[in-house]
């Protein structure tokens, strides 16, 4: 089978070298090829015309729902809350639940759990009512694939910052993996460096294990408030709790 897309024929003589002459030139080009080289010219000569004349690509630069609802998570957090853009990210989350009623991490797709997690807690954090259509949706959408206890590793970091899982449910990766010798089979400077902006943070975070409610005064003058708003244990009634996760109280 042919991988490499047919390359496009010469432009008729006096024809402007435009964009636009090359998609339908390409395509009858293929016409007669597998349906995987008609996939990948159709797919190349689409991003061919969407080009800018000076040469370059420009798009809105978007991301899967964790990144707001971690946004919304960290405010809380921090006790830095910026209300107007808060309601703006949870305007954006309650538009891009999907009809199984969860976050995919990308547009159509499957039920990613951490993500709905995620994007559920936010969104009770930003105050919606755990009663409300949209929130019945996604908690029993979460249940069904066996609970929050089921996230990944971040996403349960992420609940344990909150109080809403208790530490000893993380993986405990210590931080003094950082004095390594580079003989040893894992070494800091072994791995991608995305991989390392994100490991190296999550060491000092299992390392000392902090909470909202003891991190600072104003962090526990946000827990009160979340305690007032009716939102503490605002995970756990998505819990099918494991033995490590026992001490959680139910929503």
């Amino acid at each position: 089978m042919n991988r490499t897309a047919p390359k496009t024929a010469p432009l008729p003589t006096g024809q402007p070298d435009a964009r636009g002459d090359i998609v339908p030139l390409t395509l009858r080009r293929v016409a007669d090829s597998s349906p995987l080289d008609r996939a990948i010219a159709e797919a190349r000569d689409a991003l061919i015309a969407q080009q800018n004349e000076r040469g370059y690509w420009l798009y809105e630069l978007e991301a899967d729902c964790t990144i707001p609802a971690e946004y919304i998570m960290m405010m809380h957090f921090l006790d830095e809350i910026d209300a107007p853009l808060q309601a703006k990210i949870a305007n954006h989350l309650r538009g891009r639940q999907a009809e199984h009623g969860g976050w995919p991490l990308y547009h159509n797709g499957e039920l990613d759990l951490s993500c709905t997690v995620k994007a559920y807690y936010a969104l009770k954090l930003a105050g919606d009512d755990v009663h409300a259509p949209h929130m019945v949706k996604a908690r029993a959408a979460i249940l069904q694939r066996g609970g929050a206890a089921r996230s990944n590793v971040f996403t349960r970091i992420a609940l344990a910052l909150f109080g809403e899982l208790p530490w000893r449910g993380v993986p405990y990766i210590p931080v003094e993996i950082m004095l390594l010798p580079k003989w040893f089979p894992f070494h800091i400077d072994k791995v991608s460096y995305w991989s390392r902006t994100v490991m190296v943070p999550l060491f000092l975070l299992c390392t000392r294990r902090p909470r909202i409610r003891a991190t600072s005064a104003s962090a526990s003058c946000s827990r009160r408030r979340l305690r007032k708003n009716g939102i503490t244990s605002s995970v756990p009634e998505c819990w099918q709790r494991p033995s490590c996760c026992s001490t959680t109280s139910a929503a």
